[in-house]
């Protein structure tokens, strides 16, 4: 079989990493739900109303007015000027869902407003039945985990509350957990329970559980602090895990520091025997659990050694000031 010219494998392989070095085509912008899109409509009609509300009166004819705006109140006209400013003109969504619903709403508004003035429950809901009731959700709209009237026992979201979608779970708050979000998670204790409400109050900083607000009250301390006296005191910052307040009742130190006379003090590594600072006329800058490689005045940085500047040479060797706090 012949093979194919070189010249054309190089263009296939140069087509190839083109391809590979384009950027990701982004993803189009995920779809409104028909619950979002109906919400949506009914809160831009909603807002009409509003904006129409009194449209063209104040002052004058008193009588002549009040006589005139009921009849505007609920006129067609009133309702083609709420409609025409609905939608955006780029908004496809908005316009199609007017298109197809234009009569419900011109029902609603012309022969069902008084009976119905929920316009979402009867239009979205009830109608449509693309939404459910606050408090319901799923095909069948049934109530959410604790009941419709305070979801998730107030504590906590109900998945798709609201639409046709979700199983009604609760996804609890911060501080809350369990199938109805009436327990509290560690680091929370229950400043309140009774058989309609639970709420979780946070435990001091101190405790990883507790059965109060203060360092007293802790179940359990949290890392980094160790109950003393019946509470919960902070280990020093140079300990790993502690008995107690100070540097001198730490269990461990950090790296960086070492147990000297009883304490965690920090370890001068510039002053041992085996140089910190490997590069050649570097100067080494002890520091709190560290230390810190700076070239002298006069000299500027390679990879292994600091070299004098055109400027500096002839200055190896001269004493310079340590660096300030700020650049360490």
């Amino acid at each position: 079989m012949r093979r194919p010219p070189r010249a054309a494998l190089r263009f296939l392989l140069l087509l190839l990493l083109l391809l590979l070095l384009l950027p990701p085509v982004p993803q189009a912008a995920k779809k409104p739900t028909l619950c979002k899109q109906c919400r949506e409509l009914v809160d831009k009609f909603k807002k009409g109303m509003v904006d129409t509300a009194k449209k063209n009166f104040g002052g004058g004819n008193t009588a002549w007015e009040e006589k005139t705006l009921s009849k505007y109140e609920f006129s067609e006209i009133r309702l083609m000027e709420i409609v025409e400013s609905l939608c955006e003109s780029s908004d496809f969504e908005c316009n199609r869902m007017l298109e197809e619903q234009e009569e419900h709403l011109e029902a609603w508004w012309l022969q069902l407003k008084n009976e119905h003035p929920d316009l979402f429950e009867w239009f979205c809901v009830e109608t449509l039945k693309v939404c459910c009731s606050p408090g319901t959700y799923g095909p069948d709209c049934r109530a959410c985990q604790g009941g419709s009237e305070r979801p998730c026992s107030g504590n906590g979201h109900c998945s798709g509350d609201g639409s046709r979608q979700g199983d009604g779970s609760c996804q609890c708050h911060v501080g809350y957990q369990g199938a109805l979000c009436t327990d509290c998670v560690d680091g929370y204790f229950s400043s309140l329970r009774n058989q309609t409400h639970s709420v979780c109050t946070a435990c001091d900083e101190s405790c990883k559980t507790c059965s109060g607000p203060t360092s007293r009250d802790c179940g359990e301390c949290e890392v980094g602090w160790t109950l003393e006296e019946d509470a919960c005191v902070e280990c020093d910052s140079t300990c790993v895990g502690c008995t107690g307040d100070g540097p001198g009742r730490c269990k461990e130190c950090i790296p960086g520091y070492t147990q000297d006379s009883g304490e965690c003090t920090d370890i001068d590594e510039c002053s041992q025997a085996e140089k910190a600072c490997a590069r050649k006329n570097e100067n080494c800058y002890n520091t709190p659990g560290s230390y810190v490689c700076v070239c002298p005045e006069g000299f500027e940085e390679t990879d292994d050694a600091c070299v004098p500047t055109a400027q500096g040479e002839g200055a190896e060797g001269s004493p310079t000031q340590p660096p300030s706090r700020e650049e360490l």
